[in-house]
């Protein structure tokens, strides 16, 4: 997919995201994308896979490409940036996942970063983005 069809189609993500559920997130992208399938996105967050990026099935530059579309997006529709930490699931003490080899704070930032409707969540807002 070239970054033409790619920004149309992350456009069209967000908005199907933010309607259905008021908020969009990178792993929801890569998940509708499929450069992450979700059997990966599991095993990731029950601790089986050490970085979310080793079973991304993307490469960097594009995965940089698709959160800056993200960025894009959610500041055209005015949302509101919330960093959200992913814990593995199970028992035992909670531990912080970790997204990508390089650990990097800000790339870390970028995936776990959630973006939030917060007109939907006091009426159900109809944004488009343009």
């Amino acid at each position: 997919m070239n970054k033409v069809d790619l920004k149309v189609r992350v456009q069209d993500i967000v908005q199907k995201q933010i309607e259905a559920k008021g908020y969009v997130c990178m792993i929801d992208i890569l998940l509708e994308l499929e450069y992450l399938s979700k059997k990966d996105f599991e095993a990731w967050r029950f601790g089986k896979i050490d970085y979310l990026e080793r079973v991304c099935m993307v490469n960097l530059s594009k995965a940089t490409f698709i959160y800056k579309m993200l960025k894009s997006n959610a500041q055209e529709l005015n949302l509101s940036s919330s960093y959200t930490v992913y814990n593995r699931y199970g028992k035992g003490l909670p531990q912080k996942l970790i997204f990508s080899k390089s650990g990097n704070t800000q790339i870390e930032k970028n995936y776990s970063t959630h973006y939030i409707d917060k007109e939907y969540f006091n009426g159900k807002s109809k944004k488009v983005c343009v």
